[in-house]
Parts: C-alpha cells; sequence; structure tokens
C-alpha cells in the first residue's frame, strides 16, 4: 500500500482541474498545466481533490500510483505557492548579476558565463546569494543544477557554487614529512 499514493491531493480555491482521456488538465488563470498518466492509474475528481487508484496490485502499479499523485501534488502546489532554489557563491572575485533575461556570472574563468532565463521563471541575486523561482519543480531543480554545474564547489577551500544549507565535506591539503 502506497502511503503517498492514498492520499488525496487537496485543489486549491481558483484552479480548476479537468479528466481528458488519461490526461489530467490544470488551469489557474491564463496558466495552464497537463499531466499525462499514460493510462497508469484510475483517476477520480471529487469535492475539490484528486484520488489515484492503481489499476492492479502489481509492484509496478502501485510505483505508478505514488509517483502520478506526487506528480500532481507538485502541479498543485506550484500554481499555488510555487518552487524555489537557492544557491550560494563562495570564491574571491565570484560574482553573479542578472542583466535583462540573462544570468551573468564571473566564476575565474577567463570570460563570464551567461546563462538565458526561461520565460516562466525569476532568477535574483542578491549579495552571494541566487534565488531561482517558478511554477514548475522539475525545471526549477533543474535550473540550479546547471548552474551549479558551472562551478561545483571543490573539497579544498569550498570554493564554488553550492545549495544554500548544502554541506561541504572537505579535505586536508598536502603535509610536509618531517
Amino acid at each position: 500500500m502506497s502511503r503517498i499514493g492514498k492520499q488525496p491531493v487537496a485543489v486549491a480555491d481558483g484552479i480548476e482541474v479537468k479528466l481528458e482521456g488519461s490526461v489530467l488538465v490544470f488551469k489557474k488563470g491564463n496558466v495552464q498545466k497537463s499531466l499525462d498518466t499514460k493510462d497508469n492509474v484510475f483517476v477520480k475528481i471529487e469535492n475539490n481533490s484528486v484520488i489515484f487508484e492503481p489499476k492492479s496490485d502489481e509492484r509496478q502499479a502501485k510505483a505508478f500510483w505514488g509517483t502520478y499523485r506526487a506528480l500532481c501534488n507538485n502541479i498543485v502546489v506550484g500554481l499555488t505557492k510555487g518552487f524555489e532554489k537557492k544557491l550560494e557563491i563562495n570564491g574571491v572575485g565570484y560574482r553573479a548579476a542578472v542583466n535583462g533575461k540573462a544570468l551573468e556570472l564571473q566564476l575565474g574563468y577567463s570570460h563570464p558565463i551567461k546563462y538565458d532565463i526561461p520565460e516562466d521563471v525569476q532568477i535574483s541575486v542578491e549579495k552571494n546569494v541566487i534565488t531561482i523561482a517558478g511554477g514548475d519543480k522539475q525545471q526549477i531543480g533543474q535550473i540550479a543544477a546547471n548552474i551549479r554545474g558551472f562551478r561545483p564547489p571543490e573539497p579544498y577551500k569550498g570554493k564554488g557554487i553550492k545549495y544554500v544549507g548544502e554541506t561541504i565535506i572537505r579535505k586536508a591539503g598536502k603535509t610536509s614529512k618531517k
């Protein structure tokens, strides 16, 4: 029994949910998101909540049950509150700035790195913290991982881009033999 899958997803006021075949369509204002269940689970919409049930007792069906419930919940949370990731830049001379629709990073390379910001994502920079916000959890996480990938933190001095709250395991430097 999936502990995640059996919980109904509460749909907030202002969000319309429709089931078109095997596709759940969420709409809030002019923003529309869809979730294709590929007919792997049963879906019911009752009393401002979406309920998922597995197609059979097989292990794969139960995995789809929890997965589609979690994806549905992420869409609802994204349309109501949104998601946010924060990255921290550490290093002498390492800087970030938002110029128009591009994030410009200076990370110790011979050239600045320009990262184009997608339409439905907001990126802001305050001192040495980059904040990435938007309504799609997967997209926000991927953008944060891409930006972190430009200069991951190194284990000796901790220089680079890391998630806020991430701990970098530090290594000891070389020691002399005497």
